[in-house]
Formats: structure tokens, C-alpha cells, sequence
């Protein structure tokens, strides 16, 4: 993927170590296809604990301008972590891959599809 394009969104991937929600081999799955990739991407270890800590990186990613993609689970729980550390997300521009309802594999394509198709677009300018 070219530098604009992944200037132009951000991929966070939580790996949800703390609530055992998501089934261990998706997120394996999902996590190795991201590294594999060469996409960009930022990894936390916990959305929950970050939102109960109140970090200020939640803050910094809801206040950016570039669209961002949320690999985690439920979208309305994501919003509601976000929501309760004082960061909540913008209505536009974001999208929350659930890997609690979503195989790996559908996961990885919802998030690499698009980068795949900027690529594409670039390449034809």
C-alpha cells in the first residue's frame, strides 16, 4: 500500500486479552493476517483497559481526522468504552469490525479490502 494511503486510515486491532470474549483462534488469525499484510496497523492489548484507565491514546484516535477502522467486537460496545473515557467517537468515518460475530478471514478482507482497492485506484491515476 502506498504511503497516502495508509496516511489516510488508521487500523487498530484489540486483542481483547483480558476478557476472553472473542474466540482465541480469530484473533490469531485476524492478528497474523494484519502483520502479514504490510498495512499499518496499531495493536492494544485491551480496549476495556484502556478505556478504564481513561488513556489519552483513545482520546488522540477519536479526535483525528484520518478514517479508522476498529477490530475489536460489538460496535455499540466499542463506542460505549470510547464514550465512558471521555472520547467519544465521530459519527462519520469510523468502522468497527466485530470478531466476536465474524470469522478471521471475513474480518481481514472487511479490513484489507478497502486498502486494496485505493491501491488500485492510485495505480490506474
Amino acid at each position: 500500500m502506498s504511503e497516502t494511503a495508509s496516511a489516510e486510515k488508521r487500523i487498530v486491532y484489540c486483542h481483547c486479552a483480558y476478557a476472553r470474549v472473542v474466540p482465541p483462534e480469530v484473533k490469531e488469525e485476524v492478528l497474523e493476517g494484519l502483520a502479514n499484510s504490510g498495512v499499518a496497523f496499531d495493536a492494544v492489548p485491551d480496549l476495556c483497559e484502556l478505556a478504564a484507565r481513561q488513556d489519552p491514546a483513545l482520546q488522540r484516535l477519536a479526535a483525528g481526522d484520518a478514517p479508522v477502522d476498529i477490530v475489536a467486537c460489538y460496535p455499540r460496545a466499542v463506542k460505549w468504552l470510547f464514550h465512558a473515557a471521555e472520547a467519544s467517537l465521530p459519527d462519520a468515518g469510523v468502522t468497527i469490525h466485530n470478531m466476536r460475530t465474524e470469522t478471521g478471514e471475513a474480518t481481514l478482507a472487511a479490513v484489507l479490502e478497502p486498502a486494496s482497492s485505493i491501491e488500485l485506484e492510485e495505480a490506474k491515476a
